[in-house]
């Protein structure tokens, strides 16, 4: 299995179609056998999908992510786990270890309005709250 996480400085990164770099984790047996960091060179939104999809990513760990790049991910058939703020390496073993806590209703349309008394920050989008509530 191959578990991407959206990255900077070692936290995750909370805006998925900015990302400049992911690390990438290799697991076998419930276990990180390899880890390293790739450059997206520039990709952004819609191209991340199929950035990831070429790193062989099963899954993508991140923070904020807007629902053109959900549909992108799932066409690809990457499972995304969003919503998820802080380590990255400790989201990781969280996951594996079956208890990250991320946002399975994650979506971020920070071109949108949010509202007087809502603000996503720096397109945050984490986990305390939903952006573009529930949006189908």
């Amino acid at each position: 299995m191959r578990i991407a996480v959206t990255y900077e400085n070692g936290e995750i990164f909370q805006h998925f179609g900015h990302t400049q770099q992911f690390k990438v984790y290799d697991v076998e047996d419930g276990k990180i056998t390899a880890a390293e960091i790739a450059d997206t060179n520039g990709s952004g939104h819609g191209a991340l999908a199929g950035f990831l999809h070429a790193l062989n990513a099963d899954v993508l760990i991140c923070g904020g992510i807007g629902g053109g790049a959900i549909a992108a991910l799932g066409a690809e058939g990457i499972k995304l786990y969003g919503g998820v703020s802080g380590n990255a390496d400790a989201a990781v073993n969280d996951f594996l270890a079956g208890k990250l806590e991320f946002n399975p209703d994650v979506r971020c349309e920070h071109h949108e309005h949010h509202g007087e008394d809502h603000s996503c920050g720096s397109h945050g989008c984490g986990g305390e709250h939903h952006c573009g509530e529930h949006q189908e």
